[in-house]
């Protein structure tokens, strides 16, 4: 195919401007799959804490912040595709020791190679994990910290 079949001239203002509708649409799906992730799942118990058994303080909520993390293979990673399941399962079961919990991983098409939605103590720890699983030398990541409503609320609330 040629550049005019694609866009319907040869004009290289009309290619920018479709790889712009594009990268929107891909960021605009990202977003739409993040929101998923957050929606209330009917398969999940929603019961509440029996707050006389925990070992907080009665209305003191401790959730763990939330990180999602844009990952992109490197010329290593992509070396190693085919081990990039056992890496993630192995990068979660020693990470889980530091509270890192890991909510999902996708793989996906795209600019991205994956997308991680996990939660940890605190910024310090997630930026801790996220540095040494860089340090293998098989991602680089782009990491965002993600606020539920709740926490926006509360955000929304000192705002002067």
């Amino acid at each position: 195919m040629n550049k005019e079949m694609l866009t319907g001239n040869g004009d290289p203002d009309s290619i920018g401007l479709m790889k712009i509708k594009k990268t929107g649409l891909i960021l605009a799906l990202c977003f739409f799959g993040a929101a998923l992730c957050f929606a209330d799942d009917p398969q999940m118990n929603n019961s509440k804490l029996d707050e006389s058994k925990s070992k907080l303080a009665a209305g003191t909520d401790k959730i763990n912040p939330t990180y999602i993390s844009l990952v992109q293979f490197t010329d290593k990673g992509i070396q190693n595709a085919k081990q990039t399941t056992q890496r993630v399962a192995a990068w979660a079961a020693k990470v889980q020791s530091m509270g890192v919990t890991i909510k999902q991983m996708y793989w996906t098409l795209g600019q991205y190679d994956q997308v991680c939605i996990f939660q940890a103590p605190d910024d310090e720890t997630a930026a801790s994990v996220l540095l040494a699983a860089d340090m293998l030398g098989n991602v680089r990541t782009q990491t965002m910290r993600a606020f539920t409503a709740s926490e926006m609320d509360k955000i929304l609330a000192k705002v002067p």
